[in-house]
Order: structure tokens, then sequence, then C-alpha cells
């Protein structure tokens, strides 16, 4: 299990995470929630590593290295000048030490022409090819920022089995989305930040009152200026 207790990150004098406590377990999706600015993507590069100079404490309860363990899906991922989308497969193998495999297979699912320049991808096809990178190899956790940005209805649709699958065979996903209905749809539980802090941990019974609890932790205010601006219909009768 991935145990994130206590965690913090401070840029400058701006403190973006807040004794954030956190659990992913083999075997379950978990969902993140919150507005723009509430600290997901920090959160989730501290327990990839990416950033380090954080406090608390991020380990696997099992003694696991994590980074070893833990595929990342970045919300946009970069692709070098002149690097074909095979070469990049090859790339993110051979960097993890793990032997090359034929890409067909999961191609044939993902569509995505292989040989063709990377960096010339449109939007959807970088996820796809990111999220390619990580399903050749077999990592015990994923963290997935955004996965569903940017592709089409079909892959969405597609990405969600796949991951439920990825699920029973015993991996932990934590993954982060601006769909509410993608989350409630895959997600075992749903953490909620604000603020750079965890405001409520959602179980998948507790699933239904999400949507108005987003509303009134985060946009209360606003929702009193669209009452005044959009009043309730008045009778014409």
């Amino acid at each position: 299990m991935l145990s994130i207790r206590g965690v913090g990150k401070a840029f400058g004098a701006h403190q973006v995470l807040r004794a954030v406590n956190l659990e992913l377990r083999p075997g379950t999706i978990h969902g993140l929630v919150g507005a723009n600015g509430a600290g997901k993507t920090t959160l989730l590069h501290c327990l990839y590593g990416l950033l380090t100079d954080y406090t608390g404490q991020i380990t696997e309860t099992t003694g696991l290295a994590i980074r070893e363990h833990t595929g990342v899906l970045p919300y946009e991922p970069y692709y070098y000048p002149r690097l074909t989308g095979r070469e990049y497969l090859e790339f993110c193998l051979q960097a993890r030490h793990r032997p090359l495999v034929d890409f067909t297979a999961w191609n044939t699912l993902l569509e995505l022409p292989l040989d063709q320049y990377a960096d010339e991808y449109s939007a959807g096809m970088k996820k796809k090819l990111a999220l390619l990178a990580l399903l050749v190899q077999d990592f015990r956790y994923l963290i997935l920022d955004e996965p569903f940005n940017g592709l089409d209805m079909g892959t969405n649709l597609l990405l969600k089995e796949i991951l439920l699958r990825l699920r029973g065979q015993g991996r932990g996903i934590l993954l982060t989305s601006h769909l509410l209905g993608t989350l409630t749809e895959t997600c075992d539980e749903i953490t909620l930040l604000a603020g750079g802090t965890v405001q409520r941990h959602y179980q998948a019974t507790e699933f239904a009152t999400l949507a108005t609890d987003l509303l009134d932790s985060l946009y209360q205010g606003k929702l009193a200026q669209v009452a005044e601006l959009l009043p309730a219909a008045v009778s014409r009768s």
C-alpha cells in the first residue's frame, strides 16, 4: 500500500499542501478531485518523487521502492522532437532497464501511427502514447493525472474498461479528473482536496452526495451569485 501521512509542500511563502493523509491500496482505484490550484498535481509529484522537499512521509508499506514499481502519467506528456512513437516507447522501457516488447497488440486497441514523430501527434494521440508506455510495463501502482483529458468518447470508454481490468489484477490506481462522472463510474473511493488539505474521503456508497458537496464547499459564494443572476422562474399565469 502507498501511504501518505501528514504531507505538506510549500513553494516559497505559498503553502500548497497542508498535512495531507491518503492511502492507495493494491486492487483499488482512488480518485482525487478539487478545483484548479487545490494541490492535486503537486501531491502526485510528491508521491512519485518528482518533488522531494515536502514534509511528512510517503511510504510503500511492504518496503517496495515506489518509483521502481509505479508508473506515472503527467497532465501534459512531453516528447522530444524527431522521436517517433515507437522510439518513445522503446526509450521508456530502456530507461527502466526493461526488455523491449512487441507493441502490436496494445496498439491495435489505441491505433497510433507509431512510426510518425510523436511531437506532431494531436493532444489525444499524445495522451494515448503516454498511456501505452505504461500499459506495456508491469507496474504495481499507476498515478494518472487527468488520463481522460483530450481523449475522444470511444477511447474514454475503452480506458475505463482498461482501468477496471487493471484493478482486477491487483494494481493500485490513483487518478485525477475534472470529469466527475468518470470518477464515480470507476473509483472505489474519492478524496476531495481543497486549499491544499483533505476535506473528505468518500466511499462508493457516498458518491451520490459528492457533486452537491463539491458545489457547497468550493463554490458556495458563486452559487449565491448564480441565484441572483438567474432567479427562480416566476409563474406567468
